[in-house]
């Protein structure tokens, strides 16, 4: 099994997540931690007993030790500093979304096939054990044919207008950051592209980006996502599964542990997958150095026409919404 030196662009609470998960798995190691930020790489180094830190991204990319970068900086940086880590010639993880838009998707997509270099956007729920065994039981038919979705990620905070998710210079709003994980988890169910969607949000009258937001995906004519997400409302993380059959809920669905089956001719039923405190990104890493050590330039749960399908999806939802973000 071959060995990887990580490092990680951008030292915020999301990167000690990551940290955490990395050292969890006893497999690659994390070696450097970069931020423009002053002391914040210091600080990351220290708490994770990282043996370097750096103050500029060229530096990190500099590093011999480094094979796999984990981008983890507000979205606004995402592409400036993907496109920076393949020039690097660094295989590349990097948060959701990926990038603002699917223009800087596909350009990056183009660099990252030019420099033969593995690229992937993080978003860890495709890869819970939970989330698998989801799809595994819908493609049984364990509920009958799966007709309809009901999912929201909703926060109910109160947030002060310069926190990244209201400011819309760092591309925040509730579709871009939140949003993502009920499409997502809509394509996880019904694995294709909507054929019609309708959409509407309530948008922040300080800052202009989407408050909370609404979407209805249609797959043909009896299939249906009903979806939503919010950083100002307060709503329950569960998804709904429901087929002709019975239906599955999956308690807080970004971290799904559990399935809760309720078939019309069984007792329920409940399967539990658990995992420790703060591994939450154990399973996609792991994923990563998989693909990585096995020569791949693209994940097969998460190849990069899917990310760009979902951001063209997104794309499209907040046109009507004249949401623009700066530089678009």
């Amino acid at each position: 099994m071959q060995e990887f030196g990580w490092g990680v662009i951008g030292c915020g609470e999301i990167a000690n997540v990551f940290a955490v998960s990395l050292k969890s798995l006893n497999r690659g190691r994390l070696v450097a931690g970069a931020s423009r930020t002053p002391g914040k790489a210091e600080a990351f180094a220290k708490r994770h007993t990282i043996p370097r830190s750096y103050s500029d991204y060229d530096a990190l990319l500099a590093d011999p030790e480094v094979d796999i970068v984990y981008i983890s900086t507000t979205h606004n940086f995402h592409f400036e500093c993907v496109k920076q880590c393949l020039e690097g010639g660094k295989h590349v993880l990097c948060e959701k979304p990926f990038t603002i838009n699917a223009e800087q998707t596909r350009r990056l997509a183009a660099l990252a096939k030019e420099k033969n270099l593995f690229v992937m956007e993080a978003l860890w729920t495709r890869f819970l054990p939970a989330i698998l065994k989801l799809q595994e039981l819908i493609a049984s038919g364990e509920i009958g044919t799966v007709e309809t979705l009901y999912t929201n990620f909703c926060l109910g905070f109160d947030l002060p207008p310069e926190h990244r998710m209201r400011n819309i210079d760092l591309a925040g709003g509730a579709l871009l950051d939140l949003g993502i994980y009920p499409i997502s988890m809509a394509d996880i169910i019904f694995g294709e592209k909507p054929s019609r969607f309708s959409s509407f949000a309530t948008m922040d009258r300080e800052t202009g980006v989407d408050e909370h937001s609404h979407y209805v995906l249609e797959f043909g004519d009896r299939k249906k996502a009903l979806l939503s997400s919010s950083y100002s409302q307060a709503a329950p993380k569960d998804a709904i599964v429901s087929g002709t059959k019975g239906y599955i809920r999956v308690p807080d669905f970004l971290a799904a542990q559990e399935l809760h089956i309720h078939k019309t001719d069984a007792e329920p039923e409940v399967l539990r997958f658990p995992y420790g405190e703060s591994e939450n990104f154990k399973y996609e890493i792991a994923h990563v150095m998989d693909c990585v050590e096995a020569g791949l330039r693209e994940s097969n749960v998460m190849p990069l026409s899917k990310t760009l399908e979902i951001m063209e999806l997104m794309d499209a939802i907040r046109k009507p919404w004249k949401l623009v973000y700066p530089g678009e």
